[in-house]
């Protein structure tokens, strides 16, 4: 292992520990408290653990059954989505586990809309966290990455059905309040996800220029995405310029844009969203 692994090991350890404890707190002092429910797994260990605790009597902490499912999901996708990053996976769910179990439980705030919102924010923030530095907070996760590694684009519609589930048979057990505050706390918590976390969105860049050749060249140095190169005329002055044509994943937009103003700071450039790719688009590896 080289000084370079090394650091970025040293610094993923870091982000995964903070990552955990902010999804250990928003799981122990709100949401837990509020009987409200997290998407994902983490959702669905609670819930089982509520029900087989309020309707069987039986024992059965959420963290064990969470941590369960994420180790059969990391078997599933291992080889797919990474050997670092679903280790690392792997070592923040452990944490959240153990630390979801051993902190106490403080009733922050008394008001159970506001424990929803802020509850949501701070496990949404411990999500993102992670997923910005190598690794996730396991369980849906895995599938999402795996998913839009393959295709290109998110998964979002199907993990939208499964926390729908959730909240639907929250509502039949637990009342409808229960589900309504689980919503509240789903929707901020995948609010600061959206937010925080840009790998699997992309950007279509247009650059015009009359340096065609030395912004492909400062681009392709350091980016590694294909360019598609357009001869056009500008219709002010009748100049020929060429238009550049790139898809980038969103955390790259700006990157990208630097170095092709340092290949011609005249350049016109114009990004915009894209809603899915399709065919052969080069995604950086997780690890």
């Amino acid at each position: 292992m080289n000084n370079l692994d090394l650091k970025q090991i040293i610094k993923m350890s870091f982000w995964i520990i903070v990552s955990a404890v902010l999804q250990a707190l928003a799981l122990s002092n709100f949401s837990v408290p509020a009987k409200v429910y997290p998407s994902g797994v983490i959702g669905l260990a609670r819930l089982i653990s509520d029900i087989m605790g309020d309707f069987f009597n039986i024992n059965f902490p959420y963290f064990y059954l969470y941590l369960f499912i994420n180790i059969i999901l990391a078997i599933i996708v291992f080889k797919h989505i990474g050997k670092l990053f679903t280790i690392f996976s792997l070592i923040q769910t452990v944490l959240v586990s153990i630390l979801a179990s051993v902190f106490s439980r403080y009733i922050v705030l008394d008001d159970r809309l506001l424990i929803a919102i802020f509850g949501g924010l701070i496990n949404g923030a411990g999500a993102g966290v992670a997923l910005m530095n190598g690794a996730s907070s396991g369980g849906t996760d895995f599938l999402s990455i795996y998913y839009s590694n393959k295709y290109h684009r998110s998964m979002w519609n199907y993990v939208f059905i499964f926390n729908m589930a959730l909240i639907a048979i929250t509502g039949l057990l637990y009342g409808f309040e229960a589900a309504a505050y689980s919503i509240v706390y789903q929707y901020t918590s995948n609010l600061m996800v959206q937010r925080m976390h840009k790998r699997y969105t992309h950007d279509a860049i247009f650059i015009v220029t009359k340096k065609p050749q030395e912004v492909i060249d400062s681009v392709l140095n350091n980016v590694r995405h294909g360019i598609t190169k357009i001869d056009a005329k500008g219709a002010y002055k009748n100049q020929d310029e060429t238009l550049l044509y790139t898809v980038v994943n969103t955390f790259e937009t700006n990157e990208v844009v630097k170095y092709a103003l340092q290949g011609d700071p005249n350049a016109f450039i114009e990004t915009r969203e894209v809603s899915n790719v399709y065919g052969n688009y080069y995604q950086k590896p997780l690890d």
